[in-house]
C-alpha cells in the first residue's frame, strides 16, 4: 500500500498544471523552474543518483544528503540568478554525473564531511546553471521553487526506488549508477 501512496504522491508532484485552476499563479516561471532538471539529461541522472546513493546508506545520511543538495543548489541559484558564474561549469556538472554514478556503482559510504561537501560543491553547480539559465519574461522566485521541487522529487523517486526494492535487486540499483557514471563521461567527452 505504501508504494501505491508514493507513486500517487510522484503522479502529483509531476502534474503541477492542476495547481493553476485559478489565476494569479505566475505559471511560466515555475513550470519553466519544475521543467529545467527534468529536461536536461545532466540535471536529470545526477539528481535521481543523490537519490540512489542516499538510499543506500544509513542512518543520517540518508537525508541529509538530499537536503544538502536542495539547500546547496538554492544558493548556487541564486548567485546564478545574480549573474555569478564559474569557469568550466558544464564541465563540473558532467562531473557530477559521473561521480555521482560511480558513487552508487560501488554503494560508497564515505565519512559524512566527504559526502556532504561533495554533495555540496555538486548541488552549487547544478544550482549556478539554473541560476544564469533563467527563461527571460518569469519570476525567478516561482522559478527557483519550481527547480527546487523538481530536484526534491528526483530524489526522492531515485531514493523510493531503491527502498521499494528487495534487497537481492542491489546489483539492479549498481548498474543504474554504472549506467549514469557512463553517461558522465559522455558529457565530459563533449
Amino acid at each position: 500500500m505504501n508504494r501505491h501512496k508514493t507513486l500517487f504522491a510522484l503522479a502529483l508532484l509531476f502534474s503541477p498544471t492542476l495547481a493553476f485552476a485559478h489565476s494569479g499563479h505566475d505559471q511560466a516561471g515555475l513550470l519553466a523552474g519544475l521543467s529545467h532538471p527534468l529536461l536536461g539529461l545532466d540535471h536529470l541522472l545526477a539528481m535521481v543518483a543523490v537519490g540512489l546513493w542516499a538510499a543506500q546508506q544509513s542512518g543520517a545520511a540518508r537525508w541529509t544528503l538530499p537536503l544538502t543538495f536542495v539547500a546547496c543548489m538554492l544558493v548556487g541559484g541564486v548567485l546564478g540568478l545574480g549573474g555569478v558564474g564559474m569557469p568550466l561549469l558544464e564541465g563540473a556538472i558532467a562531473a557530477s554525473v559521473l561521480a555521482f554514478g560511480l558513487l552508487v556503482a560501488v554503494a560508497a559510504r564515505l565519512p559524512m564531511a566527504a559526502s556532504l561537501g561533495l554533495t555540496a560543491l555538486f548541488a552549487l553547480s547544478h544550482g549556478l546553471a539554473h541560476g544564469l539559465e533563467l527563461p527571460t519574461q518569469v519570476n525567478p522566485w516561482f522559478y527557483a521553487c519550481g527547480f527546487l521541487i523538481a530536484t526534491a522529487g528526483l530524489h526522492a523517486a531515485g531514493y523510493a526506488l531503491v527502498r521499494s526494492l528487495p534487497h537481492s535487486a542491489a546489483p539492479l540499483v549498481r548498474l543504474a549508477g554504472v549506467i549514469s557514471a557512463a553517461a558522465g563521461v559522455c558529457l565530459l567527452a563533449s
